[in-house]
């Protein structure tokens, strides 16, 4: 059931795509404008979405600085408290808005507005890796089963988080991180450090690309290319973890491998965003850091765009 993040492999066939066409000249692109693609449609497949409170709990597996869990701890706080920003600024929380948005498109349910509050129940540090440091996945899902936060009826969501010298199974490879659950509704999502082991591929676009144009990368808007690149692939699964937690919710595509609300809209960042190229950000004059989203303590993200329920379209907040 578990969604691995199948966003990276329709980002690698598009960049990919994208190099061939300038490579060949102006007759490609001119049969390229030709195609029409098929319209994204995330149907909804009548299972149940996460909605409420909802318990979360942080597993660190590996060695991670304070200031690294503080990038994350920040972000998750950030998606259902109020953030002050300037005008033109969007939040953390505006963006999670957007994943609200899917259990009031729910067929026959009426139009209600259903919170999906994501709270911090408590943190495990697991620094001296008590698995060992290569994990299957299915520890993946000993490690979430056994840190899950209590919870009435069983809805919680545990974030496992994996340091930059622990190799997964699948990793890199097989994607950047996963999302799955536990009967009744247990949610989990994992995720990596790809600072050393794949920075081209789940760290992007604050690394040059392993695939396609070689734009130069961007600055990482918290100074740390892999915990702001964790921060993308946790954002894009909890997306997923909310909207698709037992594997019969919203999604496109096949079952094993499903497009969900963020793996729907690869490598789109900011309005103009085309396969290599992230889209026009928000960019900090002290830092040059690229950014579209403030969140609490004066924290800044890089957020991916969301398949819009309303709309039926990619949506990115600048």
């Amino acid at each position: 059931m578990a969604s691995c993040y199948s966003a990276l492999l329709a980002m690698a066939v598009l960049l990919c795509t994208a190099e061939l066409s300038l490579s060949m000249g102006g007759g490609s692109r001119k049969l390229a404008s030709l195609y029409t693609p098929p319209p994204l449609v995330l149907k909804y497949h009548n299972g149940p979405l996460l909605t409420g409170k909802l318990p979360l709990s942080i597993v660190w597996y590996g060695a991670f600085t304070p200031s690294q869990r503080a990038i994350v701890v920040d972000f998750i706080s950030s998606l259902h408290q109020p953030t002050s920003a300037a005008p033109g600024h969007p939040t953390v929380s505006t963006w999670w808005r957007t994943v609200e948005k899917y259990p009031a498109a729910v067929p026959n349910s009426g139009s209600f507005a259903a919170s999906v509050v994501p709270v911090l129940m408590g943190q495990t540090l697991d620094s001296a890796c008590s698995l060992g440091k290569t994990l299957t996945r299915a520890q993946i899902s000993q490690l979430a089963s056994r840190h899950a936060p209590s919870a009435a009826g069983g809805r919680s969501l545990t974030l496992v988080l994996t340091s930059a010298d622990v190799a997964v199974e699948g990793f890199c490879m097989g994607g950047c991180g996963t999302h799955g659950a536990h009967p009744p509704s247990a949610a989990y999502v994992w995720a990596g450090n790809s600072a050393s082991q794949c920075p081209g591929t789940c760290a992007w676009p604050f690394h040059q690309p392993i695939y396609g144009p070689q734009s130069p990368p961007l600055v990482a808007p918290n100074g740390d290319v892999g915990m702001d690149g964790m921060v993308i692939n946790v954002a894009s699964l909890l997306a997923g973890a909310v909207t698709n937690p037992l594997g019969n919710g919203y999604y496109q595509g096949a079952p094993g491998a499903p497009l969900e609300a963020a793996s729907a809209c690869p490598g789109m960042y900011g309005k103009g965003s085309y396969p290599g190229y992230a889209g026009s950000l928000l960019v900090d004059p002290t830092t040059g850091a690229s950014y579209n989203a403030v969140g609490l303590n004066g924290r800044k993200y890089l957020l991916p765009a969301l398949w819009d329920p309303e709309t039926s379209s990619c949506t990115t907040l600048v």
